[in-house]
This record gives structure tokens, C-alpha cells and sequence, in this order.
């Protein structure tokens, strides 16, 4: 085991804790080797923290290197790359929804470890060959996902069809034509196929879709129960199984819900990951803490004790799928996208929970901001035909109920929330924005 490659073995996550916790540590120390031989960035680090990397040989050894975070990525990009440029097949970025987009570049042996962790993510799944994929996320934008799903359903050797994202009217067109089993998505978009289906006749019920792999968005709380989207999306087609991912462009890997629904399953040949607080110590379980990666088998730019800023839960004992992985639990929120509002510590997706729970909303964008006495404000700008006071004070009453505040409401032109949702530059919709630093410096 001493080639950074990965050797493909989906069956090591059956293995018990023991086994995968040595076959981890093995890979460990193949990626550190590489990095102090590599890595511009992790040489410095190594040498300016006095670190011996060659001493580091187990998982809890990782506790004595320093963390890397968005912000290095950002300000010392190329230094992280470890092949010459003509090695470099792929180029993406991630989304930027905390600062400047960070470039990654990715050589052949990536590409295919992107593609075998997507084989891995549908095969959770319960997606087999025989299966249709409909993509309906897009391959262009420097979006990683949609490549990597598209990359994976090959692998697999399911059928795909490649929609793209939007277009309720072509994606119908395409499931009546050709009759896929399963689709990627984001899940709020599903409530805009059940629209269309409605007012067009469609028997979505009745459709060939089956499963939706759905990505973006929560859909469960913390004890596996649907969310209230994943409840509004169940209420109306009952039919279609929803499974849960979780991904980052910077991870390069995906957490994928088996059957069972009781969250994210870790596929230990490409990723390992600790959970730290604020001050990068280790976190039991049983309190959300900082996903914090260190990735496997990765050649042109592999990440040690990355901090994602996403903050989750997570499970150990065994699944009833006969996974031995550590499993993730739903996303509370980001830390970077932290509210502190009147008394209580909030996360957009409590927010997008209580606003995805009420029918007469089409949609809306969150908007935090720093006032004049230098704490957080809340507005909820709400596309709805309903503008009534009566409404208001509904949503309001809801946010109460649900998480103890309310924010301010702004109700909007449907088309002009729509709009601003979708910027030509984005890749998915865009219901958060932090105007806090723009307020700081205002």
C-alpha cells in the first residue's frame, strides 16, 4: 500500500472499525509521505511547526499539525499543487459562497477517484446498472458535482440522461421519453416538477422517477426525520425515495445516505475526517462540530486537517446495511454563515426549515446584515402573491413557534426574488446572502 493511487476495494467499509482504522492509518502515511515530498505549502508548514511528518503514523496523530483553512487555499492556491502543470487534466472551483472561489486543479488518477467515489455513492444508494440516471445538475459552470455524477453513473454503467438544471417542461419531456429510474437534484427543485406536472396533467405519481439523490439542500433533521421540505416533497409524491448527500468541491468525496436514511456514509479509502470545535480540539460524539478533513489517494492537490466550515453530528455505530463507516448526520449550518439574532444562535438552514414549510411562499433570499449597533439583523425578502398583513404576521408567528424570533419580512415581486436567486454566474440557487462584511466597512 505504498502507491498514493487508490487501490479500489468497496469492500473495506463492511470491515469492522479495527480494520478500517489500520487500512486508514496505512493510507495516512503513503499521503503524508507525499505531501513532504510534494507539497510546497505542507513542506513550509512541517518545517515552521519543528513537525517530524514521518512520526506521523496513526489518526490521532493528526492532532499535532496545525489546521488548514479556506483562507490558506485562497492566499496560497498554487502552493497546494503537487504535479506539474501538464499533469493537470481538470480544472474547477468551488462556489465561493464564503469569499473568493478557490481553484482546484485535478490530474487523471483525480478524475478517477472522483468517478469511483460517485460508483461508491450510488451503490449506497441502492443504484445498480440496470438503473437511468437524469442529471439535472449542470456539467459546465466549474462545478465539480455535476461532472463527478456524470463521471460515476459511467463508472457504474447506468444509463444517463445529461437535462441540466431548471426547465420543468424539458425535464418532463425527458421522463416521458425515456423513462429514467432516478435523478440528482436539488430537492426544492422537485417541488417545481410537481407544479408543472399539476398544472400539465402529468401523472408524476405514476412516473418512472423512483429515487431522487438529492444535493444542496437539507432534507432530514438531526434524529433522521424528514425536514419540512423533505416532509413537503413526501406529502405530494409519496412515491419517490429520498436519499441524502453531502459533498465539497475541497473534499472530493461524498457522504451518500444507504437505504436506511440514518445519514451519510464515510467511504474510508478516499477520506478521513475529525470533528473539532473552535479551538481545533477533537469533539465527541454527540456534539455538531467542524467537519475537518484529510484526503486519500488524491495527487494534484490533497488537503491535511482541512476545516470546512460545515458543522455536523455524526454516527458510529454500525448501520443496519452492514457499514462499519462513520455516518454523517445532516448539515446544522455553516460556521462562517453563524447568526447571532436577538439572544440565539441560529444557521440559514432553520430558517430555510420554517420558510420551506409555508405553501404560499415561491420562494425567497435571506439577507443578514450588521446594524447600527453592531449586531446581527435578519430580513426575509419572500416572493408570494400573498401580501396580505395577515400573511406577515403568519410567518412571523411561524418563525416564533419554530426557532423563538422573527426576523423582518419584506414581501416581493415573485419575478424579482427569482432573479436575484439566479445570477448568470451561479450554479445553484442563491437564498443566503451575508452582507456583514460589506456593513463592517460601509
Amino acid at each position: 500500500m505504498n502507491n498514493l493511487y487508490i487501490t479500489e476495494d468497496p469492500a473495506i467499509q463492511f470491515k469492522s472499525p479495527q480494520e478500517i482504522k489500520k487500512y486508514q492509518e496505512e493510507r495516512l502515511q503513503v499521503t503524508i509521505q507525499y505531501l513532504a515530498n510534494k507539497s510546497k505549502y505542507y513542506q513550509e508548514l512541517f518545517k515552521n511547526n519543528n513537525i517530524n511528518p514521518f512520526e506521523i503514523k496513526t489518526i490521532e496523530d493528526l492532532t499535532k499539525i496545525p489546521i488548514t483553512t479556506k483562507k490558506d487555499l485562497q492566499t496560497r492556491g498554487e502552493d497546494f499543487l503537487c504535479v506539474k502543470k501538464n499533469e493537470i487534466i481538470d480544472y474547477v472551483t468551488t462556489s465561493g459562497t464564503l469569499g473568493e472561489p478557490v481553484i482546484f486543479a485535478l490530474t487523471e488518477n483525480d478524475l478517477n477517484r472522483l468517478a469511483y467515489n460517485e460508483f461508491l455513492s450510488f451503490s449506497t444508494a441502492g443504484i445498480k446498472k440496470e438503473d437511468i440516471m437524469q442529471l439535472m445538475t449542470t456539467l459546465d459552470r466549474r462545478f465539480m458535482a455535476g461532472f463527478a455524477y456524470y463521471m460515476g453513473g459511467r463508472k457504474l454503467g447506468c444509463g444517463i440522461v445529461r437535462v441540466g438544471n431548471g426547465i420543468p417542461q424539458l425535464q418532463w419531456d425527458t421522463i416521458l421519453r425515456i423513462n429514467p429510474t432516478f435523478c440528482m437534484v436539488v430537492p426544492s427543485f422537485i417541488l417545481k416538477l410537481i407544479e408543472y406536472a399539476q398544472k400539465n396533467g402529468i401523472d408524476y405519481r405514476k412516473s418512472s422517477i423512483k429515487k431522487a439523490i438529492c444535493i444542496g439542500e437539507s432534507l432530514r433533521n438531526n434524529d433522521f426525520t424528514l425536514s419540512k421540505l423533505g416532509e413537503r416533497i413526501n406529502e405530494l409524491w409519496p412515491e419517490l425515495e429520498l436519499y441524502s448527500t453531502y459533498a465539497s468541491t475541497e473534499m472530493q468525496s461524498s457522504f451518500t445516505e444507504c437505504n436506511f436514511h440514518c445519514g451519510g456514509h464515510l467511504q474510508p479509502e478516499l477520506i478521513i475526517v475529525e470533528f473539532l470545535d473552535e479551538d481545533n480540539n477533537p469533539v465527541p460524539e454527540g456534539r455538531p462540530a467542524d467537519v475537518t478533513i484529510t484526503t486519500l489517494g488524491i495527487t494534484g492537490m490533497p488537503l491535511l486537517r482541512f476545516k470546512t466550515g460545515d458543522i455536523c453530528d455524526r454516527v458510529s455505530e454500525p448501520c443496519k446495511c452492514g457499514r462499519n463507516t462513520i455516518r454523517l448526520k445532516p448539515v446544522v449550518g455553516r460556521f462562517g454563515q453563524m447568526i447571532k439574532y436577538k439572544g440565539t444562535t441560529l444557521y440559514p438552514p432553520a430558517l430555510n426549515d420554517v420558510l420551506d414549510n409555508i405553501p404560499d411562499i415561491e420562494n425567497y433570499i435571506i439577507e443578514v446584515s450588521t446594524n447600527t449597533i453592531g449586531t446581527d439583523s435578519i430580513k426575509v425578502r419572500i416572493g408570494t402573491k400573498n401580501n396580505t398583513e395577515q400573511f406577515v404576521k403568519f410567518i412571523k408567528d411561524s418563525f416564533r413557534s419554530k426557532i423563538r424570533v422573527a426576523p423582518d419580512i419584506s414581501i416581493e415581486p415573485i419575478e424579482l426574488i427569482a432573479k436575484e436567486m439566479f445570477p448568470p454566474m451561479s450554479r445553484k440557487p442563491i437564498k443566503f446572502i451575508d452582507l456583514r462584511e460589506k456593513s463592517k466597512n460601509n
